[in-house]
Formats: C-alpha cells, sequence, structure tokens
C-alpha cells in the first residue's frame, strides 16, 4: 500500500521513510506542504498521509482542508490523514481534527504507536471500499429492469441527454445522435393467449437479442410495457436505419419457444436524428409518431421522423 510523507526536517523525514519501508509500504516522500499537496491531486494518490503540521509553502492544516474540499467530488477516493506534531495541547489537537485530519501523533514519535495508528486507518479506508463497492453494485442495480436486464426509462434517459450535450458541445458539430423507438407487434394477443407469465418470457428473450444487435457503445432500455428506446451515439439516420433493420431481422428471425408453443414475434421501429431539434422530449415524441406509422403500414418496418412529425403532437 501507498503512503505519503510530507515532513520539512530531514532527519524525521528519512527516519520515518525507513520505518515505513521496513512495514512493506510504498513511500512517496515529500519536503513540503506544497508538494504534498500537487501529489495528492493526482488520479492515483496514496490513500493514507503522514502530514507535519509546520511547513514551509503550505502547512499539514493546509493540506488537510484542502483535501478535504476535493473530496466533495462524489467519485474522489477517501485519503485517511495523520497529522504529525510537536504541539501537544488539547486546543491544538481538536484544531487539527477539525481541519480534516483523522489522527495525530506527536514528535518524537513512538514506531509502535504509529503501527497502531496506521493499522486503524488501513482498517477504516478497507470499509470504506466495502462500502463504496456496495453503493455502486446497488446503482448498477437499480439503473436495470429487472425483468429484461436492459437499463430502466430513467437511465436510459439518462444517458440520451448525456449523448445529446456532448453533441451539442462538438466543436465540429458533426456528432449526430440517433434514437430508435422498438415497440412488438401484437403483443397483447400473446399475453392474452398464453398469459402474462409467458410474456415476460418474449419480453427477456427480445430484450437478449436485441442487446446482442446493437454496438457496444450504443444504450438500450425499456421504455414501457414492451416498448425500448435506443439510443445511439454519432449516428446519422442512414445509420439508424440500418440498426433499425438489423434489431427488426434479429427479433423475426427465429421463433421464441414458450412451454405452450412456438411464437413469431415482430418488431416496429421509429426513429429520429438530431438536428433539428436536440431537446430530448421533442425528439422522442417524433420518434413515437414514426413508430406508429410503422404500425399503420403494415408493422415489422423502420419509418423514420420528418421534419414535419418533429412538430407534430403526439397521437394518442
Amino acid at each position: 500500500m501507498q503512503i505519503l510523507i510530507a515532513e520539512d526536517n530531514p532527519v524525521s523525514r528519512r527516519l520515518l521513510e525507513v520505518t515505513l519501508r521496513k512495514w512493506g509500504y510504498q513511500v512517496i516522500v515529500c519536503a513540503d506542504g506544497q508538494a504534498a499537496w500537487d501529489v495528492l491531486q493526482q488520479p492515483d494518490a496514496p490513500q493514507l498521509a503522514i502530514l507535519d503540521w509546520m511547513m514551509p509553502r503550505m502547512d499539514g492544516l493546509q493540506v488537510c482542508k484542502h483535501v478535504r474540499n476535493q473530496e466533495q467530488h462524489p467519485l474522489q477516493p477517501y485519503v485517511y490523514i495523520i497529522l504529525l506534531t510537536a504541539k501537544s495541547q488539547k486546543t491544538d489537537m481538536v484544531m487539527g481534527l477539525e481541519a480534516g485530519a483523522d489522527d495525530y501523533l506527536t514528535k518524537p514519535f513512538d514506531a509502535q504507536e504509529l503501527r497502531m495508528r496506521l493499522r486503524a486507518g488501513r482498517r477504516i479506508l478497507d470499509l470504506l471500499d466495502e462500502l463504496v463497492r456496495a453503493r455502486e453494485v446497488m446503482r448498477a442495480e437499480a439503473c436495470k429492469d429487472s425483468l429484461t436486464q436492459l437499463s430502466t426509462r430513467a437511465a436510459v434517459l439518462e444517458v440520451c441527454e448525456q449523448e445529446l450535450c456532448r453533441s451539442r458541445r462538438s466543436v465540429s458539430h458533426d456528432m449526430p445522435v440517433s434514437l430508435v423507438v422498438a415497440d412488438l407487434d401484437h403483443f397483447k394477443l400473446i399475453n392474452d393467449t398464453y398469459g402474462h407469465l409467458a410474456g415476460d418470457v418474449v419480453l427477456r428473450e427480445v430484450a437478449r437479442r436485441m442487446r446482442d444487435a446493437v454496438r457496444p457503445y450504443d444504450s438500450i432500455g425499456r421504455y414501457g410495457g414492451e416498448e425500448f428506446l435506443v439510443v445511439l451515439p454519432n449516428c446519422d439516420t442512414t445509420g439508424a436505419r440500418a440498426l433499425g433493420e438489423r434489431l427488426i431481422e434479429a427479433v423475426r428471425r427465429e421463433p421464441i419457444h414458450l412451454a405452450e408453443a412456438a411464437v413469431s414475434i415482430t418488431l416496429s421501429v421509429g426513429l429520429v436524428t438530431s438536428g433539428v431539434s436536440q431537446e430530448v422530449q421533442t425528439l422522442i415524441a417524433a420518434a413515437d409518431i414514426a413508430l406508429y406509422r410503422a404500425k399503420r403500414l403494415g408493422r415489422n418496418r423502420v419509418e423514420v421522423a420528418t421534419a414535419a412529425d418533429l412538430n407534430t403532437p403526439k397521437l394518442g
């Protein structure tokens, strides 16, 4: 494990370095607070730090405050800080802890006391890592539709907004985003004929086939009951149409085997490409209109939203 030492006294600094290396730590050594702060801003910065209170350019308290302010970013890992000081008054210790230090050690330090305090710091960092991992697992699960394992409606809409923002920021303005809205044809008939459990089997299999058909960097989510939304970054209308046809072919290629029968499923697709509009809801509404047009024209087909569709209220 890496540990940072920031100490301006060369004798004390060397003693700390030798002691920590003997215990198996990888040590990064700094002679002042500014150098320590520079190291702690790096992406692979140590998560354990021993900071001397009194240092040139930036003292230990200032470094503590900078670190804690930086950690307001949710992705910033926590740094466990031990403040090394000759000060022994209780008010000084309180000041150090209020600045953001987790623990303190008085000079001259006792090696066994230092070892115990480092062990406590490592335990806390291990617990924090477990909490972060658990949080990320929960976040990932919350973004998945429980039936299809695709993204939820909220998650895919968030991706859609992010991709449109990226497209708007593009210097060349040559990064179109296409949206595909796909809906299963005659899905109600499957539920009515074979029951909702069979309908769930169909939805899971269709979701799997669609997920396999999209590009690795596309995003696909369950938008409604049997409706899906696919976000295609850096994809023009021609590419989106080809993807829509690929989705249709993937779904209809083979029957889906249920306990009662094998059923053939088809898909209707409406798509739109950013350009005239960059607003998520406007684009989705236009793709919906194109989807309804595909349904009216016989289903099992792709329809592209027109400029008129972007200004037409969604039909019920």
